[in-house]
């Protein structure tokens, strides 16, 4: 079988894992919405005696139904675009009845008050949204505004979960951080073995790679943001606030890291184009700090804040302090973004910057081999 049959042979693998992971990722948020979906209904249908509490369900499956970044502000405001949907259109259909021209009406006028109230787009959607089904499913003339009632019971309960079971683990912002820095150490060693082998195709690929990171960055401060705000109104979650406060003040050196990567990977690729010179310390000095990270990263998967990688990254710091004589321009710049890598990581340790920059300036001002 060929390297490509290969590759074709495993996809539908490959894609049912991915499946898989996915149906995992969003098992906590399927059972919250469809429990308390279950919840409201028992709450409208038991509590306020209606019938059919059709709006209650939907209103919690609606507002639990969002993605990690989403935080409690936007449920509430989904929430409060929901009750203003259906108020308005059982206001309008109680005094005006239902029909083609109520329909046009009824959803110009849900959304036009949501706007004015300052709603953003999601919100201003819903209230149309909801106001339509509340004109096109009539009530019984004694349920005025009963319907209201429903999506409020059901937004209270979608709150009250959003508090006691939040839609965003607290752990995840940790395994988004592990994650990176397992990415950031596979770069650098594609650097170097690219380096090594004079492979401009995977010089370009390690580049196209550290570029990608923005992506996950960007995930990353919005799971951090996330956690921190389900920290502080979950009783639940509570105990976590330390370790998510630490999670969050390591997202920007690690960014800064990144940054430092794009860089390094960059002169890489106009090394290898260039023919210039980089001597084998320079290719050392790159595995090492790969290493370096991989053990950072475990030490935060264990819950740690990497302060035991400390050290370590001192000592790649005190190789990359001075420069092999006659090095390349571009093995000079490789040097020096790895030594700013080290700052970057020893911040991630929990040192200032002032502190991390004074261990790696003395650690450059030793002499080699100690």
């Amino acid at each position: 079988m060929s390297i490509r049959d290969e590759v074709y042979a495993m996809r539908p693998r490959a894609t049912l894992r991915a499946r898989l992971q996915r149906v995992q990722d969003r098992g906590v948020r399927i059972l919250t919405a469809a429990g308390g979906a279950a919840l409201a209904w028992w709450a409208a249908r038991d509590g306020l005696g209606h019938t059919t509490p059709f709006f209650a369900p939907v209103t919690v499956l609606v507002t639990l139904g969002l993605s990690y970044g989403q935080r409690l502000r936007r449920v509430a405001e989904l929430v409060v675009g929901v009750a203003l949907g259906v108020l308005v259109g059982d206001a309008f259909v109680y005094v005006f009845g239902s029909g083609v021209w109520q329909i046009a009406v009824v959803a110009a006028l849900a959304m036009t008050l949501a706007t004015f109230v300052g709603a953003g787009l999601l919100l201003t959607i819903q209230a149309g949204v909801q106001a339509i089904l509340v004109t096109t499913f009539v009530a019984a003339p004694d349920q005025a505004f009963s319907r209201w009632l429903d999506a409020a019971v059901g937004g209270v309960v979608a709150i009250g979960l959003a508090m006691v079971a939040p839609a965003a683990p607290v752990n995840r912002p940790r395994r988004g951080l592990v994650g990176l820095t397992s990415e950031i150490a596979e770069i650098l060693r594609s650097c170097a073995t690219s380096l090594q082998d004079r492979d401009g195709d995977g010089a370009a690929e390690a580049l196209a790679r550290a570029r990608a990171t923005e992506t996950i960055i960007t995930g990353l401060r919005d799971d951090a943001r996330a956690a921190r705000e389900v920290t502080a109104i979950s009783p639940l979650h509570a105990r976590h606030r330390a370790d998510v406060r630490l999670v969050s003040a390591a997202i920007s050196p690690l960014d800064r890291a990144v940054r430092n990567l794009r860089v390094l990977a960059r002169r890489v690729g106009v090394a290898i184009q260039g023919e210039e010179a980089v001597p084998e310390s320079c290719l050392d000095l790159i595995r090492r700090l790969a290493d370096v990270v991989d053990t950072l990263g475990t030490q935060l998967d264990a819950g740690l804040t990497g302060v035991e990688t400390r050290e370590a990254l001192v000592r790649v710091a005190g190789g990359a302090g001075r420069g092999e004589p006659g090095a390349s321009l571009s093995a000079e710049l490789i040097r020096a973004q790895a030594r700013s890598m080290v700052v970057d990581l020893l911040m991630v340790t929990g040192l200032t910057y002032t502190e991390a920059l004074g261990l790696v300036r003395a650690a450059g001002e030793q002499p080699r081999g100690r």
